[in-house]
């Protein structure tokens, strides 16, 4: 599996969505598409996108969905949507809005209002424990949800119920859209809190493809005692120079100029 040449395919389709659409965030979307890939091309997840229902599937929630052009980019180079319907993003009389929507086949549950996405996934994985499914529930969220109370709830769930069968994924990029996390209200030292709250951490790069898929290789295979945190340390903007660390590029949508240079840089050498 060519992963960094499905990387450069879904970024350009991320980058002519959202200059075609003029909405959505890029930023976002660049940062935590990379985990997406892995999750799916890698073989962590169960799916079917001829029966997007299956009973066995794996369960994700994108908790940070307002990183929806990603996570459509990848459910279209999948088959679970067209690129005819990915171009109505945004547009009158579609499903595929800014924010996540469940009407979309491979969207599990409506996100977008941060802090939610990881309550909901410790329901699921509650509910599947007690009802003995076997299949897995994942999460990612994002580092700004860290701000939110609820957010911490569920952690607090999540390891006292020990719910082995969730993985949750943190796509730390360290900004939000006001500036970085660190300069707002400090998330670090994020490794020791969540490892105090009874949880296996582990910290890698989250554009690597080796460290992703290798975490997400252990997790399959070995069975934790507790539930599973990854810190994926990413770059807001990943893949386009100028975007890349620049808080303008949370939710700006590139003009002629920015959309010609971002595309030459994600083309093939």
């Amino acid at each position: 599996m060519n992963f960094p040449k499905i990387s450069k395919e879904i970024r350009k389709l991320i980058l002519n969505t959202i200059y075609d659409s003029k909405a959505g965030h890029i930023g976002g979307s660049l940062s935590c598409v990379d985990i997406l890939i892995s999750l799916y091309f890698g073989d962590f997840l169960r799916f079917n996108a001829k029966d997007p229902n299956m009973e066995s599937r794996d369960r994700l929630i994108v908790s940070k969905g307002h990183a929806s052009v990603a996570y459509y980019s990848v459910l279209t180079k999948l088959g679970f949507i067209t690129k005819k319907k990915l171009a109505t993003y945004c547009r009158n009389n579609t499903h595929l809005a800014t924010h996540l929507s469940s009407k979309v086949p491979g969207v599990e549950f409506d996100t977008g209002s941060l802090g939610h996405g990881l309550g909901v996934s410790c329901g699921i994985a509650f509910s599947a424990k007690r009802d003995k499914k076997k299949y897995k529930i994942a999460c990612l969220i994002s580092d700004g949800e860290l701000y939110e109370g609820s957010t911490w709830e569920a952690l607090l769930f999540a390891s006292h119920h020990q719910l082995v069968n969730l993985t949750i994924i943190i796509d730390r990029n360290k900004q939000i859209v006001m500036d970085k996390t660190e300069d707002c209200i400090k998330i670090d030292p994020l490794k020791p809190k969540l490892k105090s709250f009874g949880y296996k951490v582990f910290e890698i790069n989250g554009h690597n493809f080796n460290q992703l898929n290798k975490t997400f290789d252990k997790i399959k295979q070995k069975k934790f005692s507790k539930p599973v945190v990854i810190i994926a340390n990413t770059i807001k903007g990943k893949g386009i120079s100028f975007m890349e660390k620049n808080v303008k590029w949370h939710h700006a949508i590139p003009q002629t100029k920015e959309y010609i240079k971002a595309l030459n840089e994600l083309s093939d050498e």
